[in-house]
């Protein structure tokens, strides 16, 4: 049975929680962990850096001089890729897709091993709650100083208050994210993270197969 400490805000535990082995007790695996971030960094590359051909870099119309008689090499255009100004050849296009496909369940495995070894490395927090009565970024560095101190953490709930948002956002180790929109890249960036039992309760029910 995996019972962990359930804080609130101020850090100071008031109940327990048994959490789901087949969510957060399984033995990590690094490789899966690997590919899944590694798909989720490609699909976020937008592919619209882009080159010049020869034919569209600008100018070279005329010959640069004539056929014989220079002793030079043969050329037709300035805009030759052997050219400084000129075209580049085999050059990235807008085209390219670097997206590459992962599976579900390989996807649910990562899931499940970075929360998995986030548990086991005391980098899991879990709360209560995550509310704020006023939009103030004091109010939630306090927070932070509370269940975190230090370090790059992300705090996971089924569903943000404008007030926590907007309290949030102006602090740079910090960084909030819905459950049902967080990537195991996210999970993986962070030094702490911190889930409300809703959102331990979300990924239980995504994750497990009854």
């Amino acid at each position: 049975m995996l019972n962990v400490k359930v804080l609130n805000q101020s850090g100071k535990e008031v109940s327990k929680l048994t959490l789901n082995e087949q969510v957060f007790g399984i033995e990590p695996n690094t490789q899966v962990l690997y590919d899944v971030v590694n798909a989720q960094r490609a699909a976020m590359r937008q592919g619209t850096h882009s080159t010049k051909t020869r034919t569209e870099v600008s100018g070279g119309g005329k010959k640069p001089y004539r056929q014989k008689g220079t002793g030079r090499a043969r050329h037709g255009s300035s805009r030759s890729p052997v050219w400084r100004g000129g075209g580049v050849t085999f050059g990235p296009t807008p085209e390219k897709n670097y997206k590459v496909k992962v599976n579900r369940k390989v996807s649910e495995l990562a899931y499940k091993s970075i929360l998995s070894l986030r548990l086991q490395n005391n980098q899991l927090v879990i709360v209560d709650k995550l509310e704020l009565n006023e939009p103030k970024t004091k109010q939630f560095q306090e927070i932070y100083n509370s269940l975190v101190s230090e370090g790059r953490a992300i705090f996971i709930d089924v569903d943000f208050s404008d007030n926590v948002i907007y309290a949030s956002r102006n602090i740079p180790t910090v960084r909030i994210e819905n459950a049902s929109h967080t990537s195991v890249y996210d999970l993986t960036d962070a030094h702490k993270v911190v889930l409300t039992t809703d959102a331990v309760k979300y990924f239980e029910e995504a994750l497990v197969k009854w």
